[in-house]
């Protein structure tokens, strides 16, 4: 129980979504073009996170078939961000797995000089957070 809370808190840092603000309309999820993939759906995921349900999240196959397309957040009428939330449940899932978690110093050797900009610095926020 004491671990879902630690997950739980870490997931909300990690997204900077406040999960008690949905109203669980559904509308995340209607608009989801990955509806018919998922397991859990995006306002699913909210719910869950918001109830501490972390580990069925983390062992499920639809935190890999968001597209984080990001059309949940469009529609969401509360400001709710939900594939924030699944991005957040993704990255602790990938950590668990093999400790996937990226240096300053691991980059330099993964770039070639064609290598956009945009690309170094999204890879690189996303793997120190």
């Amino acid at each position: 129980m004491e671990n879902n809370k630690y997950l739980r808190e870490e997931i909300l840092r990690m997204s900077g979504v406040n999960t008690s603000k949905c109203m669980k309309c559904g509308k995340c999820s209607a608009t989801c073009p990955a509806y018919d993939e998922m397991e859990y759906h995006p306002h699913q995921f909210v719910n869950m996170v918001e109830n501490g349900e972390i580990e069925p999240l983390l062992a499920s196959t639809s935190l890999y078939k968001c597209l984080s397309c990001f059309a949940c957040i469009e529609r969401c009428p509360r400001g709710v961000e939900p594939a924030k939330v699944v991005e957040a449940v993704r990255l602790i899932a990938i950590r668990r797995q093999g400790a996937n978690h990226m240096t300053a110093n691991d980059i330099p050797a993964m770039i070639e000089e064609d290598t956009p900009q945009q690309l170094l610095v999204s890879a690189f926020r996303k793997y120190t957070k």
